[in-house]
């Protein structure tokens, strides 16, 4: 993309309204635009790392079995009050009443909708395990929307449903998902730490959310050091290997790490002290098992090996699509912008002009907008009439991770500038160095067949 035909309407100053580094990062880089409270405009660069984002849940979903599907946004009342969550839900729920005098809602979640679903088509256990799933706009009705996407009222998210015929099979999916969500998290440069915590108005005994430690975060955890230590790495699972699995879950839930609804302050003074944290956490997904909470109500029935007619046991897994962008750039920032992960970049890397209309710059540039592309790669090109130092200031503030500069001095040395954004770090280096530099970096991050 030429940034000269682009839509980038980035801000040189900080608008009033936004209180945290997110919030402020994304107006200015021209990324979002408010509408109204708590619901916003996704622009093109903040559309291009959402999609980002959504590719990588879809993938991972997809690598672990789970199938996804499309649920609508708009739901009946008649599904929510079957399961006696109508009234109890609360204010957040978007209540609506069409043309002919039927109640609706905006779905908050799904848990109803697919329940019925599945209780219409699924009636043997020959068809268990199943997941299923989808990325769908949400809207719950927040009294006071702050924070950008942190907090909005409308968000893009992930849930998905797994149906299975006993409580074993339904935990071994708990564990499945806890993996899942490791891998996917730290594709996007992220450490989510999974931490017990409370289940809300989905119900049910078993709760894990999995939080981005940042300072703006809304909920207080305590944790024990060790568990920032850990990383999923590169490491190959069987997601139908129950073992391997468990042994995941028992790896990053086996110390201390609780939010604040179920901290308990006796196992927590267990911890050696110099060990012993408390910080703020922002939410990023949670994943529930709630048995037959849900199936008993919409007579989800399948018969089992012995022929019995039993209930299906449940779960449901939630990822914040939308809020996982605001929580990487809590995560990843400094005092001239954003600093994208090469996973979840918008462009892979800037090109940087420093003397446009220079002949030789020009087709310089030009050469390495093709070569990149050839790669496979999707570059920015700043090829605007503009100075420099402005230049640089965009390309910093919108956070691509690597920046290749080019200037008639450097052209006379038949080199160009590699700059990592991360880092600072710049290196001198051929045209054809800087473009196979930039391919290899980017060779880890390629997209997997999702199948989608």
């Amino acid at each position: 993309m030429r940034l000269s035909r682009y839509f980038l309407p980035v801000l040189k100053e900080t608008p009033a309204e936004a209180q945290i580094v997110s919030h402020r990062l994304m107006l200015r880089a021209g990324m979002i635009k408010q509408q109204s409270a708590g619901i916003y405009s996704w622009l093109p660069l903040g559309y291009k790392v959402l999609r980002n984002i959504e590719r990588i849940v879809h993938e991972e979903q997809i690598r672990a079995g789970h199938i996804p599907m499309l649920m609508p946004t708009l739901q009946s009342a008649d599904l929510w009050k079957k399961s006696g969550r109508y009234d109890a839900y609360g204010p957040e729920m978007l209540r609506i009443r069409d043309r002919h005098d039927r109640d609706m809602l905006y779905g908050p979640t799904n848990e109803e909708m697919i329940t019925e679903i599945v209780a219409n088509y699924v009636t043997s256990y020959k068809a268990l395990p199943l997941t299923l799933y989808h990325i769908q706009w949400k809207f719950r009705d927040e009294v006071r929307p702050r924070f950008g996407v942190m907090r909005g009222r409308e968000f893009l998210m992930k849930d998905g449903y797994n149906f299975d015929v006993s409580k074993e099979e339904a935990l071994h999916a708990y564990n499945r998902h806890l993996v899942s969500y490791l891998r996917t998290y730290e594709r996007m440069g992220l450490q989510a730490i999974p931490m017990r915590a409370d289940s809300g108005p989905i119900g049910g005994d078993d709760t894990h959310e999995f939080l981005v430690l940042a300072d703006t975060g809304e909920s207080e955890v305590f944790y024990d050091s060790e568990v920032t230590d850990l990383t999923f790495g590169d490491r190959e699972i069987d997601y139908d290997d129950k073992a391997a699995c468990q042994a995941v879950m028992d790896e990053f839930t086996g110390r201390y790490a609780r939010t604040d609804e179920t901290h308990d302050e006796a196992l927590f003074n267990e911890i050696p002290e110099e060990r012993k944290r408390v910080a703020r956490g922002i939410e990023v997904g949670q994943i529930f098992y709630f048995g037959t909470k849900y199936s008993e109500s919409f007579g989800a029935m399948v018969q089992n090996e012995a022929g019995e007619r039993v209930p299906l046991h449940m779960g449901s897994h939630g990822i914040g699509v939308s809020r996982l962008l605001g929580a990487i750039i809590e995560a990843s920032h400094d005092d001239n912008g954003i600093i994208w992960p090469e996973g979840v970049t918008p462009f892979h890397c800037g090109i940087v002009n420093l003397k446009q209309g220079d002949a030789e710059a020009d087709a310089a540039c030009e050469g390495l907008y093709a070569a990149l592309e050839a790669e496979g790669l999707e570059p920015l090109y700043d090829d605007r009439n503009e100075r420099a130092g402005g230049k640089f200031a965009t390309m910093d503030l919108i956070g691509l991770p690597w920046r290749i500069t080019v200037g008639p001095r450097g052209l006379k040395n038949g080199v160009v500038e590699l700059t990592s954004r991360k880092t600072g770090e710049s290196e001198e280096m051929s045209p054809e160095a800087a473009v196979a530099r930039v391919a290899e970096i980017y060779a880890p991050h390629r997209s997997v067949n999702a199948g989608i």
